[in-house]
């Protein structure tokens, strides 16, 4: 460690030495007046009995809280409008990849709406089998 030189005066980081004799220093500033904390204390404490009561009342102390490890999974059904969806949309499909995808909007394109869902039979690359795995997912509207 260095000596400060003699000419610097040395500061001292405590800001009440720098008062006025006799002065008093002001407080740090606090969250909540004295007056209010035993309000706040009561909301919380309130809150905390309604947590415990809701807790009890979905059957928390029996283990009957939903507890999504225990819940079957759910199979979410979508459909998709042959006549109006562009290919993104039909990739998604399961077994159609972007290339059928593109074919059944271009083959669309060239041919006009699809009346019914048997006319994608009539896409390369979409045959019997195919058609009948995605037709659950399929509408004409």
């Amino acid at each position: 460690m260095t000596p400060l030189p003699l000419d610097k005066p040395r500061t001292n980081p405590d800001p009440a030495a720098s008062l006025a004799p006799g002065s008093v220093p002001s407080p740090s500033p606090m969250p909540l007046r004295r007056a209010d904390q035993p309000a706040v204390a009561g909301l919380v404490l309130l809150a905390l009995a309604a947590t415990g009561i809701w807790w009890l009342a979905g059957g928390g102390q029996r283990g009957e809280l939903v507890d999504i490890d225990r819940q079957p999974p759910r199979e979410a059904i979508f459909t998709v409008d042959v006549n109006r969806a562009e290919w993104p949309e039909l990739a998604q499909l399961p077994e159609i990849g972007e290339n059928t995808a593109r074919r059944i909007v271009e083959w669309r394109g060239s041919h006009g709406p699809f009346a019914s869902l048997d006319e994608l039979d009539h896409v390369p690359g979409i045959g019997p089998k195919t058609l009948e795995r995605i037709r659950p997912y399929l509408r004409t509207d």
